[in-house]
C-alpha cells in the first residue's frame, strides 16, 4: 500500500513539473532526424526526452560492465579450479614417482598437462621419468615444448642437453649447453658438461678452453688439482692429435706445456720422443728418453728405448741402457725379467738362462715367463725342465702377455696408450705393477665419459711378442 501511495505521489509530482515548466517555457522545438522527417516538441519535452536517452545510455553501459565482471569473475574462479586440480595432479605424481610408481607417475603427469599443456615443472618432470626409462625420444619433445615456453630457463635447458646426449645426438647437446652459456656464461655444470661432451667426442682443442675457463673459476682446493690433472690429459691430446696430422711444432708446444704443469707426465715425454724420431733426430730422442728414465724410473720408457734402438739396428746400446739400470737396482725383478726377455728376443740364450733362472716373483704372475723358460730348458737340451715349464704355462686359466696394466682400474693392455680405455685417465699405464719395487707415476684426473677411445701412438705398442 505505502509503495502505491509513493508511485502515485511521484507521477503527480512529476505532472505537476511538467506542466510548470511547460507554461514558463511556451512553443515548440523542430526536431529534424533526416531530411524528410521532422518533429515539433516543447523544450521541457526535449529535455525530459534527453534525460531519458542518457538514463538509458548510462543503464546499458553500467549493465555492460557488471556482466563483464561477472564473466571475469567465473573466468577466475574457474582458472583457480583448474590450477588447484593441475597442482593436486602433479603433486600426486611427484610423490607416485618417489614411491616407483613410475606408471602411476606417467599417467597422472600426462592429465595434469591434459589440462595445462604448458605447465613448465610438469613437461620437465615427466620427461625426466622418459629420460630414466631410456625413451630419449619423448623426453626430448617434452622438454623442447618446455623451452619453447620459457626459453630463458637453464634447468629446462640442462635437461634438455641430458635427453641429447643420452639419444647420442651429441651436436645438438653441445648447441644446447651453448645456449646455457649465452645466458649464463659462468655457469659451471654447463661448462663441465660441455667439456665432457668435446672430450667424448674429441674434440680436444674446444675441451682445453673450456679447462682454462674452469681452472679461473671459484673451486676447492681438490677440485682445482683434479682439475688441472684433466688440463694435462687435454693438452696432451691437443699435440696428440696435432702430431697424428703432421703438425709436429704445434704438437711440440702443447707437450712442452703439459710437462711445464707435470714434470711426471710420461705421455708427453714419449711425444717429444716421436716428434724428434719423426725429424730423425732419433739420438736426440734416445738422449731425452734416457734422462726421462733417470728421473722417472718408469718401465715405460725402457720399453720405447727398447724398440728405438732395436729398430736402429743398435741391441747393444739398450742392453746397456737395462744393466745400467740394474746395477742402480739390482734386486729388482721387473728390471731383470725384461733384460731376460730381451735376451731371448735376441736368441742370447746363455745371457737369457742366467738372468731369468735367478730371479724371484715373476713366474708367480706371467705365463709369458714359463714358456720363455721352457723354451731356454728346450734349446739347452734339458727336457725334464722344460715339460715342468709348460705345465705351470698351461695351469693358467688366463693369457696373459706381458701386459700394461693401469694402476687405476687395472685394465690390461697388450699396447700402451697415453690414456685408460677404461677409466679414462692419464699416465696410469705401467708395467706389471705387482712386481715393481717403487711403482711407476700415477694420477690424472677422473676420466670424461666411457664411450672416448684412447688412441696410442703408432709403433708405441708392447715391445714384447708372445713367445
Amino acid at each position: 500500500m505505502l509503495r502505491l501511495l509513493i508511485t502515485i505521489f511521484l507521477v503527480s509530482a512529476s505532472v505537476f513539473i511538467y506542466s510548470y515548466f511547460r507554461e514558463l517555457n511556451p512553443g515548440t522545438v523542430t526536431v529534424r532526424t533526416s531530411s524528410s522527417v521532422e518533429f515539433e516538441v516543447s523544450p521541457v519535452t526535449l529535455v525530459l526526452i534527453s534525460m531519458a536517452i542518457g538514463a538509458v545510455i548510462v543503464t546499458f553501459i553500467v549493465g555492460l560492465q557488471q556482466t563483464a565482471h561477472v564473466i571475469l569473475n567465473w573466468r577466475s574462479n574457474r582458472l583457480v579450479r583448474r590450477k588447484e586440480k593441475v597442482d593436486a595432479l602433479h603433486r600426486d605424481g611427484t610423490h607416485a614417482y618417489m614411491s616407483k610408481r613410475t606408471i602411476e607417475a606417467i599417467n597422472l603427469f600426462e592429465k595434469a598437462l591434459a589440462i595445462d599443456p604448458n605447465r613448465v615443472d610438469s613437461l620437465l618432470w615427466l620427461g625426466n621419468i622418459y629420460r630414466s626409462e631410456q625413451n630419449f625420444s619423448e623426453a626430448v619433445r617434452l622438454h623442447q615444448h618446455a623451452h619453447r615456453v620459457a626459453d630463458r630457463d637453464i634447468e629446462v635447458l640442462l635437461e634438455l642437453g641430458k635427453d641429447l646426449e643420452g639419444a647420442k645426438r651429441y651436436e645438438e647437446a653441445l648447441q644446447t649447453l651453448q645456449k646455457i652459456l649465452k645466458i649464463e656464461p659462468d655457469n659451471l655444470t654447463a661448462l663441465i658438461r660441455k667439456r665432457d661432451l668435446n672430450i667424448r667426442l674429441e674434440k680436444w682443442s674446444e675441451a682445453l678452453e673450456i679447462q682454462h675457463r674452469l681452472l679461473k673459476a671459484n673451486l676447492s682446493d681438490p677440485e682445482k688439482q683434479t682439475e688441472a690433472a684433466l688440463l694435462v690429459g687435454c693438452m696432451y691430446e691437443v699435440g696428440r692429435q696435432l702430431l697424428e696430422r703432421g703438425h709436429p711444432d704445434k704438437a711440440r708446444r702443447y707437450f712442452r706445456g703439459a710437462i711445464k704443469k707435470d714434470r711426471s707426465f710420461l705421455p708427453a715425454y714419449i711425444g717429444l720422443g716421436e716428434i724428434l724420431i719423426h725429424e730423425g733426430k732419433t739420438k736426440d730422442a734416445a738422449e731425452i728418453l734416457k734422462k726421462v728414465y733417470a728421473r722417472t724410473r718408469s718401465v715405460i720408457i725402457l720399453h720405447r728405448l727398447e724398440e728405438l734402438f732395436l729398430d736402429q739396428g743398435e741391441p747393444s746400446e739398450i742392453i746397456r741402457v737395462y744393466q745400467e739400470a740394474l746395477q742402480q737396482d739390482p734386486q729388482n725383478p721387473v728390471l731383470q725379467f725384461y733384460l731376460g726377455k730381451l735376451y731371448y728376443r735376441l736368441e742370447m740364450v746363455d745371457e737369457a738362462f742366467d738372468v731369468l733362472s735367478t730371479i724371484e716373483g715373476p713366474q708367480d704372475h706371467l705365463l709369458d715367463y714359463h714358456k720363455v723358460m721352457a723354451n731356454l730348458f728346450l734349446r739347452k737340451q734339458h727336457f725334464e725342465q722344460a715339460i715342468s715349464e709348460l705345465k705351470k704355462a698351461l695351469s693358467f686359466k688366463k693369457r696373459v702377455v706381458v701386459p700394461y696394466v693401469c694402476t687405476q682400474c687395472q685394465q690390461e693392455s697388450v699396447e700402451w696408450s697415453g690414456r685408460c680405455r677404461r677409466c679414462l685417465r692419464w699416465n696410469t699405464l705401467t708395467a706389471l705393477p705387482w712386481l715393481e719395487a717403487s711403482p711407476g707415476t700415477s694420477t690424472s684426473t677422473d676420466g670424461g665419459p666411457p664411450s672416448v677411445r684412447a688412441v696410442p701412438y703408432q709403433g708405441i705398442a708392447s715391445p714384447f711378442e708372445t713367445v
